[in-house]
């Protein structure tokens, strides 16, 4: 496996402020073999870059000898697939549409999306959307970038979020097998799921689903956000996920996505991801 690090855990990375060049010398220079870039409707890398822009990124990170894994986006938060706004949700499949062309255009096939939230637990003035109409909503979102998806040849990863949606791993494997197309899939976080389960047994139930993993780590006891601590200093069962990971084959990238940036956690977590994976 290839251990990658995510935009976001950078300084200036969750703001998309700064430079991508200099995140991935920063990945390389820790040594990371790939970065995760991160698109949104503002900052370094959104909707609007052009292709010529993107291929220039791609021919810098073949220079500086790192891989772009994948292009992951937090725009569904704010405009969500299942918004009780139907000029919302328009507008995120149209966003999404554009970002899976960047996605290809930078060289990678994995779009990370949340398809949708049931409620928002970071803010806390942001709509409440019944299970049930979440999970039609967002079938109809997906459904919509699957065209899109197929003809790029990118994958739609979708990601078990804290979104109180897609609660179990036998929900979101019907989820993605209901679309019956290669192009939708998983993006496995194992940290976001100690709350609620266990990783090996996610991972084992979606078994090749799993197109992209994110590595956090957390600890159960503390039951919040407050819970995501440093790698190796929580409760996942790194061990049990290895094992896991190797039993349905997969040899893909793993990102640590560890946000919000402090000084020192890159280097720290570019120490503990060899620790894990190397």
């Amino acid at each position: 496996m290839k251990i990658c690090a995510s935009y976001w855990m950078f300084e200036g990375g969750l703001e998309g402020k700064r430079p991508i060049i200099d995140v991935m010398r920063e990945a390389k220079k820790l040594g990371f073999d790939a970065i995760e870039l991160c698109i949104a409707s503002q900052g370094v890398l959104t909707d609007k870059t052009t292709k010529e822009e993107c291929k220039a990124i791609a021919g810098e990170a073949k220079r500086i000898g790192i891989e772009i894994s994948s292009v992951a986006s937090g725009e569904s938060w704010g405009k969500s697939p299942t918004s009780n706004d139907a000029k919302v949700r328009k507008a995120i499949v149209e966003f999404t549409k554009k970002a899976l062309q960047i996605t290809k255009w930078l060289g990678t096939d994995a779009y990370l999306f949340v398809p949708g939230a049931v409620d928002v637990f970071f803010l806390p003035d942001a709509e409440v959307i019944s299970y049930d109409t979440c999970y039609k909503r967002a079938t109809e979102a997906v459904a919509k970038l699957v065209p899109t998806a197929e003809k790029l040849d990118v994958t739609i990863a979708v990601e078990n979020v804290w979104n109180k949606f897609l609660l179990s791993p036998l929900e979101m494997r019907g989820f993605i097998d209901s679309f019956q197309s290669k192009r939708v899939s998983a993006y496995f976080d194992v940290g976001n799921v100690l709350l609620t389960g266990f990783p090996e047994q996610w991972i084992k139930i979606l078994g090749k689903r799993i197109k992209r993993i994110h590595i956090k780590d957390f600890k159960k006891s503390v039951g919040t956000v407050e819970g995501f601590v440093d790698l190796l200093e929580g409760d996942v069962d790194f061990t049990a996920v290895k094992k896991a990971l190797a039993a349905i084959g997969y040899k893909g990238y793993v990102t640590a996505e560890m946000i919000p940036y402090s000084p020192g956690r890159p280097e720290k977590t570019a120490k503990a991801m060899k620790k894990i994976f190397k």
